[in-house]
């Protein structure tokens, strides 16, 4: 019998113990003098003084202070010193106050004097240590803690992080009851109607070769509840999307699914508006104030780089074009002539920067985010200076970039050159990193509260690669009714009513007013790729519900997990999901995605092929496993 088995055998009492009567949050000091408490928890910490045991006692709820005397209670005193972090302990006893209050405690005035103390379950040696006292000093690697994630959760940030999910959980609930909203649970196993991301396939054993798909949205579902007069919907709903996953994100996600009958965008955002009031004041005790500010897609992109701008801080993108158009400078004057744009953003009282942190901001600017190069301008007080010689671009031109870009004194002018969006997009993305480096970004949860609107979105993009149209948002979006006549001549002009709410760089939702009418719908899915013959086979069910009476319709879609990051000041999502996956869509702790057996294949009618393509993938998940194995 191993040493932890032994004592397990030794300690353990599960089956006598008397019933809780507070948690380990509950005592004050007035339950002082209450002389039979039950609590039970974890065991937190433990301190040996002589003849006497100190215990903390943990659970969800909370800490108390649990005292162990050798001459009161022999028997549980002889059992405390044998205790381990994380033992689950019975102890009940007498409230007493504690002589050397701990006022960072909610239960730091009291503490319990033990007379019986029960061992319900023994820990063996852990793999990190969890102690609500050494929060500050975990050690142990993301790996190892997603392998036993079960220890993970009971570490207080975890345990704070899911109640405040609780919290949003219930504010939803209660914002969509009060306006008259109908919560419907819609189908898990679906139809696949690929466009965009990957459906994770289900096959059916009843229909052999046949698929169900995992919802990427109840999109499609919840535009029908509204064809069936449901009027006002809303779901908290699990989605999958089998995609390559970015950093940060998760093969299967909670959203908070909206849609509403006969709504226009001004209801959808009152609506949302008031939602995200609730949730900030319910769980963080502060006023957002309403209505949100709005920006269109253009302007976005044109002032930021994005369509998730961060607008906290300023920075913004200014467009040099005009004020070097002509300059002799060869790169700039053909890059304009052929309507592209130079672009530069401004590091105030950054113009000394050492020649070292130039070179890593140029490689950044080739390797990280693919512009073709970086040029640098200085603002002095005599003049302004480039990185390239004045016989190349001359000084008055570099002195009329620095003033179109509104640099000063001191301040320092990073620009780009190519073809728009694109050099916009980079420019974003250079705005941001120097921003980090500069401390101008505030972290993850921290005030202010930015939220903003994005607003008219093209209902289109082309797709150069692919040669061929692709939806913006999806497939359902109606376009601008002035645009209507558009669709097919001018698709790349065409404006969607399309939304997106948006908090300190993070894209929280998006929505539209959706098309309602099927002949209207048809003439997206042709500049789509999707003929009718196609379109029947896979939509179908919904064009056959716009022949019945549709009403117009629309809502949006909120990510509950980055909004639950947010309130929390969380790092990652994964820390506010229970048990997330991996960046490689793995879960170290119970090994999914594994192996089936041949048995389940052949009741599908399925075999399995590992291919090449496959081989990174398995090379992924076993450097996974070594990490694991190693700590």
């Amino acid at each position: 019998m191993s040493e932890s088995s032994e004592r397990r055998a030794d300690l353990a009492r599960p089956d006598s113990h008397p019933a809780r009567t507070h948690t380990c949050g509950d005592l004050r000091g007035d339950d002082v003098g209450d002389d039979d408490v039950v609590l039970k928890g974890w065991v937190d910490t433990r301190r040996d003084l002589g003849g006497l045991v100190f215990l903390d006692v943990r659970d969800r709820y909370g800490r108390t202070q649990i005292v162990l005397r050798g001459e009161d209670a022999e028997e549980a005193y002889e059992t405390a010193h044998r205790l381990r972090s994380e033992d689950v302990i019975s102890v009940r006893g007498t409230v007493q106050e504690r002589q050397d209050p701990n006022d960072d405690l909610p239960t730091g005035r009291i503490e319990v004097a033990a007379r019986e103390l029960v061992v319900l379950s023994t820990a063996d040696p852990l793999p990190f240590r969890v102690s609500a006292q050494e929060e500050t000093e975990l050690t142990a690697t993301e790996a190892m803690r997603l392998k036993h994630r079960y220890l993970d959760l009971r570490r207080p940030e975890l345990q704070r992080n899911m109640r405040l999910r609780n919290e949003v959980y219930q504010t939803t609930h209660r914002h969509y009851n009060e306006h008259d909203f109908v919560e419907v649970e819609t189908p898990v196993l679906m139809k696949s109607t690929p466009e965009g991301a990957r459906d994770f396939l289900v096959p059916s054993r009843l229909h052999p070769g046949r698929f169900y798909a995992l919802p990427q949205s109840p999109q499609t579902y919840k535009q029908l509840l509204m064809v069936g007069g449901l009027d006002r919907y809303v779901q908290i709903v699990k989605c999958f999307r089998d995609e390559d996953l970015r950093a940060d994100r998760q093969p299967e996600f909670t959203q908070v699914d909206v849609e509403m009958t006969f709504a226009t965008e001004e209801e959808v955002y009152d609506l949302t508006e008031g939602h995200m009031q609730a949730l900030w004041q319910d769980v963080l005790d502060t006023e957002i104030e309403t209505p949100f500010p709005r920006m269109t897609y253009d302007e976005a992109l044109r002032r930021y780089g994005t369509d998730k701008p961060d607008t906290r801080f300023g920075m913004e993108i200014q467009d040099l074009s005009e004020a070097l158009r002509g300059s002799g400078f060869r790169v700039f004057d053909s890059i304009i002539d052929e309507g592209g744009k130079v672009v530069g953003v401004v590091a105030e009282g950054e113009a000394d920067r050492g020649r070292s942190a130039m070179d890593r901001l140029e490689d950044y600017v080739t390797d990280e985010i693919g512009a073709a190069g970086l040029i640098y301008f200085t603002k002095t007080d005599d003049g302004a200076e480039a990185n390239v010689s004045e016989s190349a671009l001359p000084e008055n031109y570099v002195a009329a970039a620095c003033d179109a870009a509104g640099a000063e004194a001191d301040d320092l002018v990073l620009v780009l050159a190519g073809d728009a969006p694109a050099v916009y997009e980079q420019a974003g993305q250079l705005r941001l990193h120097v921003a980090e480096e500069l401390d101008l970004r505030p972290a993850q949860g921290e005030e202010p509260w930015n939220f903003l609107w994005v607003t008219n979105f093209p209902l289109l993009e082309y797709d150069d690669d692919a040669e061929r149209h692709f939806s913006m948002h999806h497939p359902f979006t109606a376009p601008q009714p002035e645009h209507l006549d558009q669709l097919e001549e001018k698709p790349g002009a065409v404006r969607a009513r399309a939304y997106d709410l948006v908090l300190n760089g993070n894209e929280l939702g998006g929505g539209s007013i959706r098309i309602h009418r099927r002949e209207i719908q048809q003439r997206v899915f042709d500049l789509l790729g999707i003929d009718e013959e196609e379109a029947e086979e896979r939509f179908g069910f919904l064009l056959d519900a716009f022949r019945y009476g549709a009403p117009p319709h629309g809502g949006i879609a909120l990510g509950l997990d980055r909004i639950v990051m947010l309130l929390a000041g969380a790092d990652s999502l994964r820390d506010v999901i229970a048990f997330p996956k991996t960046q490689s869509a793995q879960e170290p702790m119970t090994g999914a995605p594994g192996p089936v057996d041949d048995e389940q294949l052949k009741a599908l009618s399925l075999r399995t092929e590992v291919d090449d393509e496959a081989q990174p993938f398995q090379e992924e998940k076993h450097k996974a496993a070594r990490q694991l194995s190693s700590g």
